[in-house]
């Protein structure tokens, strides 16, 4: 059984990005779990009316028998919320929208979600955008630099995903050397051993000005329909976040974004 985690603050927004892992895993056994972070006890209340109303609206509108809810109500702000959550209930997937909360009425945009990605380091999140409307993800497209060797824990999560629909993966490469050097060519080698069982090409992008403008571009020329990338201390992911890629894409971004956790970071 998957358990996937999906924030909410009751919004339209939320119920989007939810509706979407409902569609994704429509196939899978999975326990939904909706949290809210009632960041005020006097909204405790109210707050946990509402989740039991959106496990009521979740059941009648997903007649699927694979699927089951819960709620969980925290006083305790978001990021630590989803934090214990992901390790009280062993969760495989935190499904979020573009804006999340800690109250109803306050919205933190890409600043906050970053926060929380880098503060719960031990599972992948899924970023949609807002009003996204699910479409089967035929193409996933995974940046990487080649620098770094990618363990079986990380690259499993990339082959359990792609295994859903059995969609296609565009490895791609930002060209900012005229070769690769040994390392990477070690590292694109094992990354193709790995992925021998699965559909796979691999892309080259000229360098642009910054990383963000060169990877949208991949992603609307190739109509990618989800952007996979792990995360990793001074690699190529931080480098993008100085780029304020993260904000474009969990803001402005078409497609999906999932972030890999790092393996070797606890």
């Amino acid at each position: 059984m998957k358990r996937i985690l999906l924030p909410t603050d009751f919004s339209d927004n939320s119920w989007s990005a939810a509706v979407y892992a409902l569609k994704l895993y429509v196939d899978e056994v999975c326990m939904f779990y909706f949290l809210h972070s009632a960041h005020k006890k006097s909204l405790k209340s109210e707050a946990f009316k509402s989740l039991l109303q959106l496990k009521e609206q979740a059941d009648e509108s997903n007649a699927n028998a694979n699927h089951s809810f819960d709620i969980i109500l925290s006083t305790q702000n978001l990021k630590t919320a989803i934090k214990k959550a992901v390790k009280k209930y062993k969760i495989d997937m935190t499904v979020m929208g573009t804006k999340v909360s800690t109250t109803v009425n306050t919205f933190f945009y890409a600043s906050n979600t970053l926060k929380i990605i880098k503060r719960v380091k031990t599972c992948p999140f899924l970023i949609i955008p807002e009003e996204y409307d699910f479409v089967i993800p035929k193409q996933v497209a995974f940046p990487t630099d080649y620098n770094r060797f990618y363990s079986y824990l990380e690259l499993d999560v990339l082959k359990d995903f792609v295994s859903l629909y059995n969609s296609k993966i565009r490895i791609v490469h930002i060209n900012v050397e005229e070769k690769l050097n040994g390392i990477q060519e070690y590292n694109i080698e094992s990354l193709k051993k790995y992925l021998e069982d699965y559909e796979y090409s691999l892309h080259w992008m000229p360098k642009y000005t910054n990383k963000a403008k060169e990877i949208n571009v991949f992603v609307e020329d190739l109509n990618i329909d989800i952007l996979i990338m792990i995360k990793n201390k001074h690699n190529f992911f931080e480098k993008i976040i100085k780029e304020d890629l993260i904000k474009n894409l969990v803001l402005n971004s078409k497609v999906p974004f999932l972030i890999i956790p790092n393996s070797n970071i606890k």
